[in-house]
């Protein structure tokens, strides 16, 4: 079985100095948009740590195809190490759920402020933007989805591994199901990863069309 390092990548656009905004619907989205942002940290958090997990499960899946049949308690042992690592990477995903589900809670009060926009071009470059970013949760729940149904097939391995009388054809099957599910998370990723790349875009046409002066930071999480 081939495992793929999966990244996660956010990179959101944080001002640092905002100037002559005021009370109009283009600076409550600006709040909004900010406040999503800062809502993902616990997203971003999460990140290296779901890599660290993936990397030792790795390890442990080359030294159990490495052992010989009569080394069975040593591969028992490493399928055991590989399942607990799985839980905790379980916990992980579920955290990074929460806190993507906590900022498009924030983002979607956006809309209602877009209808407020009297100028026509700011209020397209708004509509985009939400559009995009909708796009972007929608795209992060399916590689959710794809993500916890590989975790389900891992566990699956590691504990066939720990039978002494396991059938080779039904564990090969297995890790063929897992590598097909990698390529539907790395598909979903790229996905993601899309319309992450151009919400950031739209953000900035956004504010330069509506004259909100920032400064900002790229923040990089893979």
């Amino acid at each position: 079985m081939k495992l793929n390092k999966i990244w996660l990548l956010i990179i959101m656009i944080i001002p640092l100095i905002v100037a002559g905004c005021g009370d109009t619907p283009e600076s409550q989205i600006y709040n909004q948009l900010e406040e999503a942002v800062q809502l993902e940290e616990g997203f971003q958090q999460q990140q290296e740590a779901i890599t660290q997990l993936e990397t030792k499960e790795h390890d442990l899946y080359n030294q159990i195809i490495e052992l010989g049949i009569d080394e069975f308690d040593k591969i028992k042992d490493l399928a055991q190490q590989a399942l607990t690592s799985i839980e905790e990477r379980t916990e992980k995903i579920k955290m990074e759920k929460e806190s993507l589900a906590t900022s498009r809670e924030a983002f979607t009060k956006v809309e209602s402020f877009v209808q407020d926009i009297k100028d026509t071009e700011v209020k397209e470059k708004a509509e985009k933007l939400y559009d995009t970013m909708i796009s972007r949760y929608d795209a992060y729940d399916k590689l959710n989805k794809a993500y916890n149904e590989s975790l389900s097939l891992e566990k699956q391995l590691y504990e066939m591994l720990q039978l002494e009388d396991l059938d080779q054809a039904a564990l090969q099957e297995q890790i063929e199901k897992i590598n097909v599910k990698y390529q539907e998370i790395i598909k979903a990723n790229e996905e993601f990863n899309s319309f992450t790349n151009e919400y950031n875009e739209l953000k900035k046409g956004f504010y330069e069309q509506a004259n909100i002066n920032v400064k900002y930071v790229e923040n990089n999480t893979k």
